[in-house]
């Protein structure tokens, strides 16, 4: 018997033996004094057991049948050992049209010792940013090293935004590493489909700024990255603590523990099946079931114009700057690039020339905004002691019409 169901015969004796009347009983069990009467008799009929509720210890009338328990046992332990109780619950639902409430499946897990509760721990307080109001006006972007593949494949690093409005993870891909080429294709592919977003909130990773002392103290020093998005009009925010982009964090939290899951069932093993897999699969599911609306309904996305369009390969291009040398070639990534003698515009010994290595590998060298000609030589040229200290840009083969305006006869009128 419980404590409670003892205070209630010891008072129920009392009324038996006559020492309290049913008002004064009820009183103190704060219970009707009809209800007290039929407890009196009922203990006066069966003793103390009378209290104890007929049910207890018998199976519940809504309680699952041991048949269907022991076969979730069996399908947990065979096909999600560790898997957690909720994303178990879906699978179970998704592909056996086993359908449980999570504290269920959590139940049978934690008897079957493929679950361990955690203890709920303290924390600090800490107000949470407010989301933004329109979709594109933030997105957040990081990178996540991880055994995306687990023991199928090396270590890979997803690169994945989403946006802070809506929670919608926009655009993930596997790649080698957070380098420059990779988060530059990224944002291209980006850039093409959605066009451009108001910011980006990332961290401060080399890739995205510049953390040395020289170049905190001269604001015009930028990254690669810094440079295109200011090319692009898109204002770069970093973080100062992980805990600050909060949004992207908590995404790789669910994808390592969800992600890894679904290639491992799915048997991806290769970048190029896990990124179609995102981009056909799970993306679109993930959008459905965890995205939000946001506070309002603009996009606030900015097509590309026909000049950046133009100009796309040129502004996620790795850009560096080489002197011409007397004999007109130019050295760069221990390779020699002799110019041509015909070009767009006039180039002179050590002019300063713009380098661009573009996300397909190619070289282009540029101007005063003009592509110039090259070819690549396998070793540099024997110096030659009279060489032209300009390359002319080459004439425009150009005769006038015989009715142009230059070939009519010039009258004065007065």
């Amino acid at each position: 018997m419980t404590n409670r169901e003892i205070n209630r015969h010891s008072i129920i004796k009392k009324l038996l033996d006559k020492e309290i009347n049913g008002t004064t009983a009820a009183d103190l069990l704060k219970l009707s004094v009809r209800h007290v009467k039929r407890l009196k008799a009922k203990v006066k009929q069966f003793g103390p057991k009378a209290l104890i509720h007929v049910s207890r210890g018998k199976p519940g009338n809504r309680r699952m049948p041991d048949r269907e328990r022991k076969t979730i046992a069996e399908i947990l332990k065979q096909k999600y050992p560790d898997f957690k109780p909720t994303f178990a619950t879906e699978k179970l639902s998704e592909n056996y049209n086993i359908k449980r409430d999570p504290k269920t499946i959590r139940q049978i897990m934690i008897e079957e010792n493929l679950w361990k509760p955690r203890k709920k721990k303290q924390k600090e307080y800490h107000a949470w940013r407010k989301r933004k109001s329109c979709y594109g006006e933030m997105l957040q972007f990081d990178g996540s090293y991880h055994r995306w593949v687990e023991d199928r494949g090396p270590e890979w690093c997803l690169l994945a935004a989403i946006d802070d409005a809506t929670g919608i993870p926009v655009k993930a891909k596997f790649d080698s590493d957070e380098g420059t080429f990779p988060v530059f294709k990224f944002w291209k592919e980006y850039a093409e489909i959605h066009g451009k977003p108001h910011s980006i909130y990332l961290d401060k990773f080399s890739t995205y700024k510049m953390t040395q002392r020289v170049a905190i103290e001269n604001h015009e020093t930028q990254t690669q990255f810094q440079r295109a998005m200011s090319q692009l009009g898109i204002e770069p925010i970093t973080a100062h603590s992980p805990q600050a982009k909060g949004r992207i964090e908590r995404l790789f939290n669910t994808f390592q523990d969800r992600l890894v899951k679904e290639m491992r069932l799915k048997n991806i093993s290769t970048t190029e099946e896990a990124n179609k897999f995102l981009e056909e699969d799970f993306l679109p599911n993930y959008k459905v079931k965890y995205s939000v609306e946001p506070a309002l309904k603009t996009n606030l996305h900015r097509p590309l114009n026909q000049k950046e369009k133009s100009k796309l390969n040129s502004i996620f291009s790795k850009q560096t700057t080489r002197l011409v040398r007397n004999d007109f070639t130019i050295s760069f990534n221990n390779q020699w690039h002799q110019l041509l003698e015909e070009q767009p515009a006039t180039v002179r010994k050590q002019d300063t020339i713009l380098v661009e290595e573009w996300l397909d590998g190619s070289i282009h060298f540029s101007i005063r905004g003009k592509y110039l000609n090259s070819k690549v030589i396998t070793e540099r040229p024997q110096k030659i002691k009279k060489t032209g200290w300009i390359i002319p840009a080459k004439k425009r083969d150009y005769t006038p019409a015989g009715n142009h305006p230059w070939r009519s006869r010039f009258i004065l009128k007065v």
